[in-house]
């Protein structure tokens, strides 16, 4: 598994941990200095089953400077956007070896994740 991780996030210091206390084998994407690519976005929005508008954190003051609240929903555009400014992608994404992922804000969301099947 890799979990998309900033050490800054509650939530996802809080994953991270969980990850490591249920001894799941996980590596930790710092995408913030590790930003992905479009094209692994456009992956994990696949295996999210979301589109990129559902994984953007418009509240941020960046988000509202760049007028996302008023941006078209073009899938490519967004990607694009978010490939530019990582810090607008909600956190903690766990992306399962499996194939699946999840944004897991909560421990409800992790345990989901690991036990789906």
């Amino acid at each position: 598994m890799e979990i998309w991780h900033n050490p800054r996030c509650s939530k996802s210091r809080s994953a991270e941990l969980a990850l490591g206390e249920l001894g799941a084998e996980h590596t930790v994407r710092r995408y913030l200095e590790d930003p992905p690519t479009a094209a692994e976005i456009e992956e994990v929005l696949v295996k999210l089953n979301l589109e990129p508008w559902d994984i953007t954190r418009l509240k941020e003051p960046l988000a509202k400077e760049l007028g996302l609240a008023d941006l078209p929903h073009h899938r490519a555009q967004w990607i694009a956007v978010l490939a530019a400014n990582p810090a607008l992608i909600e956190r903690p994404i766990v992306i399962h070896d499996d194939g699946t992922a999840a944004i897991v804000r909560t421990q409800e969301a992790l345990n989901t994740l690991l036990n789906h099947k």
